[in-house]
């Protein structure tokens, strides 16, 4: 498996530490508890309770290896090398659609940070990727399933 650099901010970063120490620790404990009572219930081969707590303490393993992964591999983006020259990882990007001539504001983030909710945006996204390195005022193409959207670019600011 290759293994690449991974872009985050700082809260990134601390949220996948926070959620890491959780589940190395009180989500351990849960299903470490599960088990024991399980256990108590006797035989193993027909004991569904025992199996879906090993499977959950399974799955919380892997979740714990994918995330120690990503902290290991992580790139933490610098806020103070984030400028709004052109659009980079760590800035908020207005833009106007030319097609529909309509407006909407996205946050450029790492893959690991995309939160569809709050507009932000990964890098790597079509999208994202278009926009990366993109100046004010600027037209970027961007390939959809229709054929090509043009955005342009209005604003670049430092997200928040």
């Amino acid at each position: 498996m290759e293994n690449k650099e991974i872009i985050l901010t700082q809260e990134g970063y601390n949220n996948i530490e926070k959620e890491l120490e959780y589940l190395k620790t009180e989500k351990r404990s849960e299903i470490a508890e599960r088990i024991k009572v399980a256990l108590g219930f006797g035989d193993l081969s027909e004991n569904s309770e025992y199996d879906e707590a090993k499977n959950a303490q399974a799955q919380n393993e892997i979740k714990i290896a994918d995330l120690e992964n990503k902290l290991r591999y992580a790139k933490i983006i610098n806020e103070s090398e984030i400028n709004t020259k052109t659009v980079q990882v760590g800035n908020t990007v207005k833009i106007r659609d030319l097609d529909y001539n309509e407006d909407f504001e996205y946050t450029i983030v790492g893959s690991t940070e995309v939160d569809l909710s709050q507009n932000k945006i990964s890098n790597e996204s079509p999208i994202g990727l278009a926009l990366i390195g993109a100046k004010k005022d600027q037209v970027v193409e961007v390939q959809i399933p229709d054929g090509v959207a043009k955005y342009k670019v209005l604003s670049i600011s430092i997200a928040k």
